[in-house]
């Protein structure tokens, strides 16, 4: 007898429907093809366990399992559930009435205990897709999973719900998530609040500012100054998350694992801080079998890199071409995956090795020659793409002692929404330009180019400051979000002065 059970594999940040195809024929063996992995092959003796432990006698006979489409390499143990009610429904000990209509994942322990698998919300998406009256799954990602509506998802705990449930013995419960309500109750709930930080009130400006065009930036500033806690409190003046901004950092995190048993929609910002120790696979994904790495876990919020000169050159060189293009493409012999990867890149470091060039109490212990070597760490091409530097200088005793409350994060976040609607509305006939730090060389002349006086306080500053010719369209851009943030249609001197003032620490002038 043949029987057709349907599950999915992971191909990126989506799933493909898997038909597994199982034939029961006199004889006595077992085969299964369609391109599994080890994992998938040892089914067999989780599936041979689990059906001892529940008394289930098997007759005699051949199995074989084809797993189609043949050309997709089957991974990890999430098959064992469909391969299972597969093998029972070509025994004739299941009905296979339900089988066309519900989608089947699962890894089984031992005993028919059903355990958690990875990327059960853009599988449920696909199910939903396909037409599938519902979806079955271990319970603990059947919240992930209910995120989807107009499909039933049930979780259950053990092989042998599944098995009654197939045979009409029992009826499960499908799980129920308010995902509009959740999302909404949740959008701005953040632990962090700027309101918490004394002092660097130009700091703050600047994060304001970043926030507001999405502009990459680099803290520098000696130990204990606040640079990184400053950096952990940028997601809370961020815009909130759209749904469908939401569903899109979601299926990332659930593709790699990291939503727990009581997740559903990821509803705030992401903020992804990986050690210095880290490898150039683990930032940017892949593996033998590709998942998603740090830059697109941070996609939709942000990557913060603290220590920035300590990280291996080669990780840092890797973050170029996804700070530019927006996404990541990991090409294996196996595989060819791509992840979305938009995010804004927060960078700290300390100016020098000793970590005090240009503190002003505490003298540094470098030659020029020390730390000039240390900021050569990081190449051009990547301080390229870093719109901001801002000196993070300590905070002294009287502002940190004060006990006025600072201004909060909600009330820096409604200016920072009210500048993005203005470049959401500049760019709608854009579609890969959404704010101001995505803006090319037509976009800058059209809307970012300064008037005469302008122009004469840029060229000065260029002059007397000796900044680097790539500083001129980074200063441009940030002028055009100050102005975005004061609601003036064009840039004026007196936003070219600030953004002047956040290219201060170039690299060419910085070391003297």
């Amino acid at each position: 007898m043949i029987t057709k059970v349907f599950a999915a594999a992971l191909q990126g940040i989506d799933a493909t429907l898997i038909t597994i195809e199982v034939n029961k024929t006199r004889g006595c063996s077992f085969y299964m093809v369609g391109l599994p992995d080890n994992a998938v092959k040892e089914s067999q003796q989780r599936i041979h366990s689990a059906f001892s432990v529940l008394n289930i006698k098997m007759t005699v006979g051949s199995i074989i399992v084809n797993m189609a489409p043949a050309d997709i390499r089957k991974e990890g143990s999430a098959y064992d559930l469909p391969l299972a009610i597969g093998i029972l429904g070509a025994s004739e000990i299941v009905q296979t009435s339900k089988f066309a209509d519900y989608l089947l994942m699962g890894e089984l322990g031992l005993d028919g205990s059903l355990q958690p698998i990875k990327g059960a919300l853009p599988i449920a998406i696909k199910a939903r897709e396909l037409g599938f009256k519902g979806m079955i799954l271990p319970k603990q990602n059947a919240r992930e999973a209910a995120v989807v509506n107009q499909l039933d998802v049930y979780g259950v705990e053990h092989l042998k719900e599944v098995i009654d449930f197939m045979n009409e013995k029992i009826q499960l419960q499908p799980t129920i998530v308010h995902t509009r309500e959740e999302f909404f109750a949740h959008q701005s709930t953040y632990e962090a609040d700027f309101s918490e930080v004394k002092g660097q009130e130009s700091v703050k400006r600047a994060m304001e500012v970043a926030a507001a065009g999405s502009h990459n930036i680099l803290l520098i500033g000696a130990p204990g100054s606040g640079k990184s806690m400053l950096a952990k409190r940028l997601p809370s003046i961020l815009p909130p998350l759209s749904l469908h901004e939401s569903l899109e950092t979601t299926k990332i995190h659930s593709v790699a694992g990291k939503i727990n048993a009581n997740g559903g929609l990821i509803t705030t910002r992401p903020f992804q801080h990986p050690h210095h120790t880290i490898s150039q696979v683990a930032m940017t994904g892949g593996g033998s079998y590709p998942q998603p790495g740090e830059i697109s876990l941070a996609h939709n919020g942000v990557l913060f890199l603290d220590e920035l000169p300590e990280f291996s050159r080669s990780v840092l060189e890797v973050l170029r071409q996804p700070l530019e293009d927006r996404h990541i493409s990991i090409s294996r012999v196996k595989s060819n995956v791509e992840y979305p990867a938009s995010f804004m890149l927060v960078a700290a470091m300390n100016p020098c090795p000793c970590g005090y060039y240009n503190h002003p109490t505490h003298p540094c212990t470098c030659n020029p020659g020390q730390v000039q070597k240390y900021l050569n760490k990081i190449s051009g091409p990547l301080l390229d793409r870093i719109d901001l530097h801002i000196e993070v200088v300590p905070v002294p005793f009287e502002k940190m002692s004060e006990n006025r409350p600072a201004e909060s994060s909600a009330s820096i976040r409604e200016r920072v929404i009210r500048a993005r609607h203005i470049q959401e509305e500049r760019y709608q006939d854009e579609p890969q330009v959404h704010c101001n730090a995505q803006m090319n060389k037509r976009l800058l002349d059209k809307y970012a180019l300064p008037d005469a006086d302008g122009l004469q306080l840029l060229r000065t500053a260029m002059t007397r400051l000796n900044l680097s010719a790539r500083a001129y369209d980074r200063i441009l851009k940030v002028a055009r979000t100050i102005a975005d943030l004061e609601g003036s249609e064009k840039v004026l001197s007196n936003h070219l002065a600030e953004a002047i003032g956040y290219r201060s620490l170039d690299r060419e002038n910085w070391a003297g």
